[in-house]
Formats: structure tokens, sequence, C-alpha cells
């Protein structure tokens, strides 16, 4: 206890110290330097003269938790070692993906041993602590997501994804799903998450893909890009998600439309900022993050000021916590030591949300290797932590010479092998888990109980069971809107079954209340065929015309699946609602959704009876066909993957993820490289940027590019010692030479010389500095 007896007092001496911390840099405490006075900065260095690893009990006093709320110890090392991911199964067992071999050093040193593992924990006691350890599955490489579906589990290994059958807890027949699951990217940069989604498809962070099994078949198809780490449903099934430095992003509308356009960059309603606000509040000082050396990232007390790790948002839907919480979203910030909390608000099917906090958080610790990185709801109604606990959680692609330091000032490289899962649980109830039973009939009473967990795993099993004898009891569970969720539930878990019927659905598409219509657009796609449309449409046409605004979006994304059974209807619809809707940026792009490669008719369609191009179907239809001249290649793809191997396999594994496949940038995180005046111009500027970073707002193309329309900061690859000149002059080359970019080469010598000439540089580069180049 001795040893880490300074981390106990740290509360009290930051109290003394810093004070209140603001919600901005105008409440940050002023520091006058008097003759012997210490600043708050010197105050918060004195304070990290270690970072001793902490006994998993002795941790949760570190910890300071909301008013209310108690934290409970589930799982810690030896029984679980660097646990990253988990989910839980029909029993209530807990299945852990362990991330043994993430940078065991600073320079990644053995990440290539295959050491990870899928293992299961156990509570045999029903204490509410697990005392029961299983391998599943060994010697993985970095393994980083898991699904239990149909009596398998789906496990993500770069860059496979595969599905294994459990036979009496052991890995039966393995198959490939996928060969390019993770296919590019590095370590922080390749999708996860694995979602099981309320319309039964399973989606991913950092992926545009969805995955779906029928039968011994897996369905793969496009969706949206989201993410990075970490994903999440609410009650209606629609998804959240966030990046790095962004607090909460996530869709207005349900997951299974408008992804049908390659053509277009962005579809309005999906990707949305949902939180803007991005300050967090750790409880200690936080030196250890990658970017602590630039102005803003930390305050005078050398707190983290914004999010630079959020991680695995979760909706809060376990109802034990109260009505207050239902629907909040948590998000785990590891390089704060913290978990925020925040409160959504729905305003038609737009939602934003603000922090529940100002100056403090839901929880946060004073224990530095406390590293929250995923975060679920449970059988129980509690809020589950997962707890990488370690010193080193950047990896080395991006790793700062500055963060290199701080991890050798308080030996943050070891030890390794720790691991926790906590839960958080309000005082005074008891968190109880629940069993789901093998009665049909019971699961389908459970559609409609409180605990949102509960309520999507009764549907994933019902499915996984194939409990058909069922179906009477969910035809019934559908029709009784008195119960929106267990109807919702119902609807999806028939659909499952391929038992959803076209009467039911055209009754909840008369429904008035707005979330079960919802449900019932968003299932049309499942269930439209030759045989029925014609019922339907009646009822499509009638929602437009009765102006329900809320429908408007979904009736121009079902276009695309009604044109394929009647075109002649399809036309009428999407001519209604441009007329009706031809200012609203969401059915303008919902309708563009519909006609991929066919933009050109559809910009002659529109302007035969919308005169106005001011007007956001114009506005919105003309960006894509910018966006389609932009994306044409000038060069050979293939001549340029012989001439720059390696330069091609870097942007691959360290750019693509969010400058694009095409170069034209991803939203939330980079600008365009494709035709960018910073890509194509002075050679000395652009290997400084990829060198050394970049900050701030940056204008391309005559764009100025800031956050959030981006993240504010691209990291710097020159502190990545493996990454040889050759390496980054092919990889400069390469992109000087792509899609519509005609530059010139740059050789190993001129990156060597810049190299040389900043050698003492640690900071990213801001647009003025470059500019005095």
């Amino acid at each position: 206890m001795k040893k880490y007896l300074h981390l106990l007092l740290l509360p009290a001496m930051a109290c003394t110290l810093y004070c209140c911390q603001g919600s901005g840099s105008k409440n940050k405490q002023q520091v006058v330097n008097t003759p012997g006075e210490v600043t708050a900065e010197e105050a918060a260095r004195v304070s990290l003269e270690s970072s001793p690893v902490v006994p998993a009990e002795a941790s949760i006093n570190l910890m300071q938790v909301a008013d209310g709320f108690n934290v409970e110890l589930v799982a810690a090392e030896p029984l679980v070692n660097t646990p990253v991911a988990m989910t839980f199964d029909y029993e209530g067992r807990m299945w852990v993906v362990e991330m043994q071999g993430y940078m065991p050093d600073t320079l990644g040193t053995g990440e290539e041993v295959p050491n990870g593992k899928i293992v299961i924990l156990e509570d045999s006691n029903s204490d509410g602590v697990a005392d029961k350890r299983k391998v599943f599955l060994d010697s993985l490489v970095l393994p980083r997501a898991i699904c239990l579906v149909d009596d398998g589990v789906l496990v993500a290994e770069p860059p496979s994804l595969w599905f294994y059958e459990i036979e009496d807890d052991k890995p039966g027949k393995k198959t490939l799903v996928d060969a390019a699951y993770a296919e590019g990217g590095n370590v922080e940069h390749q999708p996860n998450g694995l979602l099981r989604a309320l319309d039964n498809w399973i989606y991913n962070a950092k992926s545009a893909k969805r995955y779906r099994k029928a039968g011994d078949r897996w369905k793969v198809e496009q969706t949206h890009f989201r993410g990075q780490w970490g994903i999440a449903q609410d009650n209606y099934g629609r998804l959240y998600y966030n990046n790095n430095s962004e607090n909460v992003l996530g869709d207005y509308f349900t997951p299974g439309f408008g992804a049908t356009n390659k053509n277009q960059r962005r579809v309005s309603g999906f990707n949305e900022k949902i939180v803007a606000n991005n300050r967090v509040y750790p409880l200690r000082p936080t030196p250890g993050v990658n970017r602590g050396y630039m102005e803003g990232i930390l305050d005078e007390s050398l707190r983290l000021a914004n999010f630079t790790a959020a991680s695995s948002p979760v909706v809060y839907r376990g109802g034990l916590f109260g009505q207050e919480y239902a629907s909040n979203v948590f998000v785990a910030e590891p390089a704060g030591n913290l978990i925020k909390r925040n409160l959504l608000d729905e305003n038609g099917y737009v939602t934003s949300g603000a922090q529940a906090y100002e100056g403090k958080e839901f929880l946060a610790s004073i224990d530095e290797r406390f590293r929250p990185v995923s975060l679920y709801n449970a059988p129980d109604g509690a809020l589950y932590v997962v707890d990488m606990y370690r010193g080193i959680i950047q990896h080395k692609t991006y790793l700062t010479t500055y963060l290199k330091k701080e991890i050798g000032r308080r030996d943050l490289t070891q030890p390794l092998g720790y691991g926790r899962i906590y839960r958080i649980t309000p005082k005074n109830k008891e968190a109880k888990p629940v069993k789901l039973p093998a009665n049909p009939q019971q699961l389908v009473r459970l559609l409609g109980h409180p605990n949102g967990w509960v309520r999507d795993n009764a549907q994933q099993m019902l499915l996984d069971r194939n409990y058909r004898q069922a179906i009477p009891a969910l035809r019934q569970a559908a029709s009784n809107t008195k119960e929106p969720l267990k109807a919702m539930h119902a609807l999806w878990t028939l659909e499952g079954l391929g038992a959803l019927q076209a009467d039911e659905v055209l009754a909840l598409l008369r429904q008035p209340a707005w979330p079960v219509r919802m449900q019932a657009l968003s299932v049309l796609p499942s269930v439209m065929d030759s045989t029925n449309v014609k019922r339907y449409v009646p009822v499509l046409e009638q929602l437009v015309s009765s102006n329900d605004t809320l429908a408007a979006p979904y009736l121009a994304f079902l276009a695309n699946h009604l044109q394929r059974y009647d075109q002649a209807a399809a036309q009428n619809l999407l001519q209604q609602l441009a007329r009706t809707y031809q200012a609203n940026d969401y059915v303008a792009d919902a309708l563009i959704s519909n006609y991929q490669d066919r933009e050109k008719a559809l910009q002659k369609q529109i302007t035969a009876f919308v005169a106005d191009t001011s007007v956001a179907i114009h506005k919105r239809l003309q960006r894509v066909l910018d966006n389609i001249e932009s994306k044409k290649v000038k060069n050979d793809t293939q001549a340029l993957l012989k001439e720059f191997p390696k330069g091609a396999a870097v942007y691959a594994s360290t750019c693509q993820t969010c400058h694009g496949a095409d170069g034209n940038g991803v939203r939330s995180l980079a600008p365009p490289l494709n035709q960018s005046e910073w890509v194509t111009g002075e050679k000395a500027k652009l290997i400084s940027i990829v060198l050394f970073g970049l900050t701030g707002p940056v204008r391309v193309n005559g764009h100025l590019y800031r956050a959030p329309e981006i993240n504010g900061d691209m990291p710097g690859i020159g502190y990545d010692k493996s990454l040889s000149n050759e390496d980054i002059a092919q990889l400069l080359s390469f992109v000087r030479k792509s899609w519509q970019n005609d530059a010139g080469i740059i050789h190993p010598e001129e990156v060597g010389q810049v190299r040389l000439r900043l050698k003492d540089r640690q900071e990213a580069f801001t647009v003025e500095e470059l500019n005095k180049l």
C-alpha cells in the first residue's frame, strides 16, 4: 500500500494546488510566479514521480464515481490478461478478447507473436465475481473483436474474420467469412466492434461492411463507414460510434439505408455529430498523451483538455440505473483515465446531445494505468467496463518522442499481463442477472423486458435456436403496439425467421407512434417482393401526401428497393418527394442514393420540376457530380503499385483509413490528398507534414478544413524508426502520382535532408509554420 500512497493523496493535493478546473481556457487557473512559489505544472510533476501497478481492489479506491453508484470488481489478473473487448453468452458468461501482444515496449517488439486469446470467464457461485477461466482459442495475433451468433462465434484476427462453431466450449469447424475484414490499417485503425444489431445484421466500427449469417452462407454488404473503436445501438437500432477526438457520432436513421451510391461521399443523417462538446475532466495530471507537448492539449495542471482516445460509446439500456439514465451515452477515454456520460435529445429524426456534467466525469481515476477501452450493457443491467490496465496504449506508428520520454519517466512499459473488468451499479439496488430460458414462449415475453441486453438476446436466441414454434406468439406481440419495444423486437424476430407477412408490416405502417412506423419502414426491404409490392405502393404514397415529415427520408431510401419491382411507382414516389421536400438535405441525399451512375439523368429530371437551383436537392446533387469528376484517375494504378510497392503498402496501412482509398478524405477524419496543393506542391512542406504531423485548420483546394469536419490533428509517422527514408519517399511519390495528382517523385535523400534539418523537432506543424519553411 505504501508504494502507491501518494496516489491516494493526489485528489486532495489537486484541490489545494489547482482548485476548480473550468470548461475552457478562460477558466484555467492563472498562475502568478512569485519567488518560492511553484506553478501548477510543477506541482503536477511532483505528484507524478511514479506510476506503480495498483492491485485491482485498491484501484477502485483511486476512482471517483458519480454520486449514488458503486464500482465493483468482476475479474482481474491472472484470471484475465490485457482484455480489449467482450460479450456475454446466453448463460451470462463473459467471452473476452485478450490482446496480449499489443505494444510490449515502445518499439512494438514481438507484436507478431501469436499470444492472443479468446477466453470464457464464469461466475460459478453467483456472487458477481468471475472465478473460472477457460481458454476457447489461443495462438492469435492481436485479436480485436468477437460476436456470438448461431451457436458459433465470429473472431476478428486481422486481416481476416473467422467463424468458429462451438462444440462443448471448444472450437469446432472454422470458416473464413472475410479474408479482407481488416485489410490495411495498423492496430489503431482496423475494423472492430461486431455488433449484432436489431435488424439482425452485424455492424462494425472503422468499417464499411456488414455481415449476416444465412444458413451455411455469409452475406457481406456495403454500408456506411463508421467510427474507430467500438459501436453501439439505441432502442430503435440506430448506431452510435466515434473517433479518437470526437465524443459521440451516430446515425439519425436505421442502418440499412443510404449506402447504395458509391459516388456519394456523404449521406446526410449518417455519421452525424451527436455530442459536439469534446471537453474532458481528468481527476489527475495526464501528461502521458501522445501530443501533450502541443498547446491546448493539456491545461496548466497537465490535465487533458479534450478527447484524444475516445472509444467504445455505449447507449445505456440496462434499466437498472433509473429513468434519468435511459439512453444516456457513456464514452471511455483511456488516455484520460475516465468515463464520460452524455445526455441525448430527439427532435424529429434528429438526435443531439450534451455532456451530463460540467467540470467532472461520471467516473475518473488517479491510477494512470486504468485504461477503460470498452463499455457494455449486461444481463444484470449494470454498466461493464473493460480495463486494459497497462502503461502504453499508443501504437508505435504514431508514438512521439515526447510520449516515449513520459513512458520512460514513469516506467510505463512494464509490467505487462494485467487487466480488469468492472461493473458499475447503483447503490442500494441489486444487480441480478437475467437468465434466458430455453422456452420459446418465455423468450417472446422477454422481448419487452426493461433491460435492452435481455431484449436483444431473447431475439437472438429465438433466431439462433430457430424457434419457429414461437411464430404465433411473435405475431401477437408485433401487433400489440401498446408495448412498442416488444413489438419492434417481435417484428425483427419474425424477419429473421423469414416469417414476416405483408399484412403485419402494412398494419404497422399505419400506426400513429413514430418509432413503430420507423421500424415498419426499415423492415420493408426484407419483405417487399413482386407478389406484394402493389399493396405497399398506396400506403407509401399516402405517407407522402399526408406530409409525414418523419417518414420522408425513409420513403426516399425505399424508392431504391421499390424500383426493383415497380419502376413507375418508384419514379412517382421520387418526384413527389423531390417537389415536397426540395429544401430538405436528408430527403435530397436519400433520393440521390438511388441513382448511382445516373446522377446526370436525375439532374435533368429534377430541373424540369424544381427550377430553383439553390435548393438542397440541386446543391447536394451537384456535390455528387463534382465528386465523380474528382475520382477520375489519370494514372495507371497498377503501374504505380509496381513502381512504389513500399509506398503503396505504407499508404494502405497508415494513411488510407483517414484519407480514403480514393484519396478524397474521410468525413470527421482527414481532408483529401487528391488534387491537394499540399501534396503536389513544395516537397519540403509535404515531407515535413508526414514526418511530424499537422495541427489546426488547413485549406485544401479552396476549402478550409477544420474540426469537427476533420480531426484537428494529423499525427506524423517520422517517429516510427522502422520507416526508412526510402519507405517515406516511396509513400510520398505514390501519393503525388495517384488519382488526379501528377507531381514529381520524392527521393530518399530529400527525406533524409529534412529529417536531419528537423532532427530536434517534436511538435506537429501548423500551416503558419509550414509557410515559413
